[in-house]
């Protein structure tokens, strides 16, 4: 901040009145997050892009089953690009709703023109967004996915070439009797496995949603509407169904307006992954202290003040990660409780703390592939501060077990 510089604005960068962070006004950036990752798939322009998708999804479905005319699917898909809404705009109008899908369908209904009626028709804002969010869970546990690919990998290699690399084990802080860094590994490894089998199943589970008003699909389904007689299926149902094969999600089997099982179990494989990464981060903390030096981070940080120093940055943001992440399941564990067909609160709360943990959780896998991939281990070390003696019993053999688990 320069002399001139009132408190709380922007003065730019290195003290510069009008440099670059004066163009980026009141957004949040991340500046005291660098513990989070997938920005681009988590950002209010990504989650702008997935409610355009869930409403183009709608109107293809509908014209699909003859609900609206073949060229409606085109017409909305065509006016649905991002880069053509005003972001700032939604956000600032969204207030007066409750949430950003009314200015939506009011912004795409006009950029649609003549089609501008098929834009949401019968559904209600809670299915675009609960759409939306599934459809950026989805597109955040990619990319999560591989760096969990990745830690696995890492320590695979670990376990094996430390197979026999004699070190103390130490239970209750103290050193306790002989054990190998190859079957820590292993353990490591065994919970990236066991998060990654609990990401991969919420991510194939994550479901669209369309139930209209209260949950009953009776927008979609008129008495003497086409489709309600016909043999072999009620509409609505059709409808879902086509509705999550458009939008590449999984068909629900009612709609979860208040039936929040998708979003908890959402929960808990992020609050598990981020437990699990947590676990190698904690040991590589505790064993990088300088007394001990038995591991290191391959790239250390430096010290603003003291230049000597090789901090394990990148195990110290993934163990920042792991003590916010269980906070924000408990939120959306607490959204479980919801009344009526449809809430007020519960389901407003989950929307942020869901986008959050999903950031904290892509930082902390993109962290630990990053941390394990190059690990340095110092068996010297292993070896000249161990005050126990005796075997390691059947390490070697618990490794190679572990090692054939997929």
């Amino acid at each position: 901040m320069t002399s001139g510089d009132a408190p709380g604005t922007d003065s730019g960068v290195a003290g510069t009145p009008g440099g670059p962070a004066s163009a980026v006004g009141g957004a949040d950036l991340g500046l005291l997050s660098p513990m989070r990752g997938g920005a681009e798939q988590t950002g209010d322009a990504a989650v702008l892009r997935a409610m355009l998708d869930a409403e183009v999804a709608l109107t293809r479905a509908q014209a699909a089953l003859g609900l609206a005319p073949a060229e409606a699917g085109e017409a909305v898909a065509a006016a649905a690009r991002a880069s053509a809404f005003d972001l700032p705009g939604l956000v600032v109008r969204a207030r007066s709703g409750g949430n950003p899908v009314i200015p939506l369908v009011e912004d795409l209904r006009k950029a649609a023109g003549p089609y501008g009626g098929h834009v949401h028709r019968g559904a209600t804002s809670q299915d675009i967004v609960d759409t939306a969010l599934m459809l950026v869970a989805h597109r955040a546990l990619g990319p999560v996915l591989a760096d969990v690919d990745r830690v696995v990998a890492a320590l695979t290699r670990l376990a094996a070439e430390h197979r026999d690399t004699p070190m103390a084990a130490r239970t209750l802080t103290q050193q306790a009797v002989p054990t190998t860094f190859g079957l820590k590994a292993a353990g490591w490894r065994k919970l990236a496995v066991d998060a990654r089998a609990r990401l991969l199943a919420a991510r194939q589970a994550l479901p669209a949603q369309l139930g209209g008003a209260a949950g009953t699909l009776a927008a979609f389904q008129p008495a003497d509407g086409p489709g309600s007689g016909e043999p072999g299926g009620d509409l609505g149902l059709r409808l879902v169904a086509r509705f999550a094969a458009e939008a590449g999600l999984a068909e629900p089997v009612l709609p979860w307006h208040v039936l929040r099982t998708p979003v908890a179990d959402l929960a808990g494989a992020l609050a598990f992954t981020a437990g699990a990464l947590a676990k190698p981060a904690a040991d590589v903390l505790v064993l990088s202290r300088t007394e001990i030096g038995e591991l290191s981070e391959g790239v250390g940080g430096g010290s603003s003040s003291m230049p000597h120093k090789h901090n394990p940055v990148r195990a110290t943001m993934i163990a920042a990660a792991a003590r916010q992440v269980p906070a924000l399941a408990a939120i959306l564990y607490g959204s479980l409780c919801a009344e009526d067909e449809r809430p007020s609160g519960a389901w407003h709360a989950e929307w942020q703390p869901l986008r959050e943990a999903l950031r904290l959780v892509s930082g902390a896998a993109r962290d630990a592939a990053e941390l394990l991939a190059d690990l340095r281990v110092h068996p010297e070390r292993m070896r000249a501060n161990r005050t126990v003696s005796g075997s390691a019993g059947s390490a070697g053999a618990l490794v190679d077990r572990a090692l054939e688990e997929e």
